[in-house]
């Protein structure tokens, strides 16, 4: 027969040791990979965020250069505004003069018409 080995406190706790030992390095990988995919998220994540970043700063930049174009074309135009303006105000009165008049042709509207027609065409032919 063969002699069992007998097994000494000694052997068992350095084969508790090792049990223990090993459980702590699965463990520790398994916490090392999840460490290492954390890491790896972040950084994709602040790169997005950089990016969402840059793409914001761009477009405050564009809607600021679009900001001053619009002012300057107001600028450009206020002059252009105003004698439209003028303008306008001089048609109104004409406007106003024309209307408040009596008919020309009294009862006819449409003789009416063309005669003041005729008298803005004559007036237009002025030099």
């Amino acid at each position: 027969m063969i002699p069992l080995p007998t097994f000494s406190p000694i052997l068992a706790a350095l084969a508790i040791s090792v049990a223990a030992n090993a459980a702590l390095g699965w463990a520790y990988l398994g916490q090392r990979d999840y460490t290492t995919e954390a890491r790896t998220a972040l950084r994709d994540m602040e790169g997005q965020r950089d990016g969402a970043r840059q793409v914001a700063s761009a477009c405050s930049d564009s809607v600021d250069d679009l900001r001053e174009l619009a002012d300057k074309r107001a600028r450009d135009a206020a002059p252009a505004r105003a004698a439209a303006a003028s303008a306008a105000q001089g048609h109104n009165t004409r406007a106003d003069q024309i209307l408040a008049a009596p008919q020309p042709v009294p009862g006819d509207a449409c003789a009416s018409a063309q005669a003041r027609v005729d008298d803005w065409l004559k007036g237009r032919a002025k030099p």
